[in-house]
């Protein structure tokens, strides 16, 4: 499978064009493969209920009382750094009894991917249902790992939007689906992790070394929460809504069988996931940013430290990714009432002093320059955090945002762009060293009360062709923690644009104690190279297709 120097963590298409050549030949060999028809998925739902396991009981006995008539609460624990978010999920697998539900975007095969796949295993021996959903975009070269997976009693691996061959490498999967590009660019985005229907992780971080500090080239700054309570059987309902659609196929229907027993898959998933580079992480030493112990220490202590609030989850549903193409229809994104866009507009709208918001990939679009005027135009302040040049992944997609740039600072918008070199500098999220610093958290503090964490970029790819999750907590104490989190981004790690004398845009980097600010006046951090190659394709570069 591609790492994470050779693929965009969350950007398919970018990726993609490089083999359009390649698929435009295969063409004239292959024709398009199709997917199996008449395949037997068995319907399942979650476990329901989980008052009854060693989680539930613990999360109960952490809730407040609830006074007769008043909404259902549930539990909240930002998880900004990587080793803390690992280790949550992990220390859920291992106490877990009934049930792991497990839906990402990418699971990669990777130290971090197989060591997840290790914990799920041993739950599955011990009895605990496991379901693995993921998108099948960057599961190239990954067929054996997966299949020996699912060998396990109790365990059962289904792909999202799936290639049907070429499934070895990156390049092959669309050389023989070039015919049927507008369906395989559509992809499953959404990050879920709940166990016994009790408890769970969610937010931005897919499962591979770069999410968790684990990478040696760039490594991502995140944000996941704990969730518990009342809000958990609505986030497994949306589970169950992508498991039993008919755009997920179970893994065998797609490999081959090889003749193999499952005794003996068994045994090529050990050699496939042990060896001496494989993770084996301690428990963390120490409190958070915040303060938060490590999961298993609460655990252990039976008193699980969480912020209980009101919440709402939403997820786009499973056919949007399929749809045909909305915007060469002339139609407006998905506007389901249910789906992550329309909500995030309506609590962005509604806003009435202030939205912070941080998102790696920034190109508003219409909708997005809409909201914008609409709130300035009521004078709520608006910032946000997004990558630089520099620091994205995507250089493509910077050429999609820095048409923008000018228009939102003009709108009084501040904008700020992650710094890698400030990232690697600062210690608060962990020790990056010389490895780079990129933003990846999706998320935004309305008004000082309102919470909005997922999956979701402020893109035309998260709001026209990929499906995304997102929960929205309704809690001043989470959303002051938040409003610290991006701070501690803004002072540390990024610069601040600004409009120069001229009217081009500057770059601010903060100086600390009485020096004066550096103002740059180019992208900063990048080579000439850089930003030729930027210039040289921005015309040719459709924003449709960022």
């Amino acid at each position: 499978m591609p790492n994470s120097r050779s693929r965009a963590a969350d950007r398919p298409l970018a990726r993609c064009l490089a083999w359009l050549l390649l698929g435009m030949a295969a063409l004239f060999l292959a024709g398009c493969a199709g997917l199996p028809g008449n395949v037997q998925r068995t319907p399942s739902t979650a476990i329901a209920d989980g008052a009854d396991t060693t989680l539930g009981r613990l999360v109960k006995a952490a809730a407040p009382p609830v006074e007769a008539g008043a909404q259902p609460l549930s539990g909240f624990r930002l998880l900004p750094m990587p080793q803390f978010s690992l280790h949550a999920r992990i220390e859920l697998a291992r106490r877990a009894q009934r049930s792991i539900d497990v839906q990402y975007y990418l699971v990669q095969n990777d130290e971090t991917g197989r060591y997840l796949l290790r914990a799920l295993r041993d739950a599955a021996d011990r009895g605990v249902r496991v379901r693995l959903l993921v998108d099948d975009l960057y599961t190239a070269g990954a067929d054996p790992l997966f299949t020996s997976f699912a060998s396990h009693p109790n365990v059962e691996v289904r792909l999202f939007n799936p290639f049907p061959a070429g499934r070895d490498r990156f390049g092959t999967r669309w050389a023989w689906s070039i015919l049927d590009f507008d369906r395989v660019h559509r992809r499953m985005h959404n990050k879920l992790y709940v166990v016994d229907d009790s408890i769970g992780v969610m937010g931005g971080r897919n499962m591979a070394n770069e999410y968790f500090l684990r990478d040696g080239g760039s490594n991502f700054i995140d944000i996941d929460t704990l969730v518990a309570g009342a809000v958990v059987p609505r986030l497994s309902s949306l589970f169950d809504m992508y498991w039993n659609s008919p755009y997920v196929y179970p893994i065998d229907s797609l490999v081959p069988a090889t003749g193999e027993t499952p005794q003996q898959l068994r045994e090529r998933f050990d050699r496939l996931t042990t060896g001496p580079e494989e993770l084996h992480p301690e428990e963390p030493d120490s409190t958070d940013l915040l303060g938060n112990n490590p999961l298993a220490k609460d655990l252990d202590a039976g008193a699980l430290k969480l912020v209980w609030a009101r919440a709402e989850a939403y997820a786009d549903a499973p056919a949007k990714a399929l749809a045909p193409s909305e915007e060469a229809r002339g139609l407006p994104a998905d506007e389901s009432r249910d789906s992550v866009l329309y909500n995030v507009r309506r609590y962005l709208r509604g806003a009435e002093n202030e939205i912070m918001q941080t998102t790696p990939y920034l190109i508003p679009g219409r909708g997005g320059m809409e909201t914008i005027k609409l709130v300035r135009g009521n004078g709520v302040a608006y910032s946000i955090v997004t990558n630089s040049l520099a620091a994205t992944d995507e250089s493509l997609v910077h050429i999609g945002y820095r048409r923008y740039r000018a228009e939102m600072l003009r709108l009084g918008v501040e904008l700020y762009e992650l710094s890698p070199k400030r990232v690697e500098q600062t210690k608060r999220f962990g020790m990056y060293g010389s490895a780079s610093g990129r933003l990846h958290g999706k998320s935004a503090v309305i008004d000082r009360k309102t919470v909005f964490i997922g999956s979701m970029n402020f893109d035309p790819r998260s709001m026209l062709h990929n499906t995304e999750i997102g929960i929205f907590i309704f809690s001043p104490q989470i959303a002051q923690q938040l409003t610290s989190l991006i701070g501690f981004i803004r002072l540390d790690g990024a610069y601040q644009l600004q409009l120069g004398p001229t009217g081009a845009i500057e770059w601010v980097s903060p100086a600390s104690g009485d020096a004066a600010d550096t103002i740059l006046h180019q992208e900063p951090e990048t080579d000439f190279w850089a930003r030729w190659r930027l210039d040289l394709l921005a015309p040719l570069v459709p924003e449709s297709l960022l």
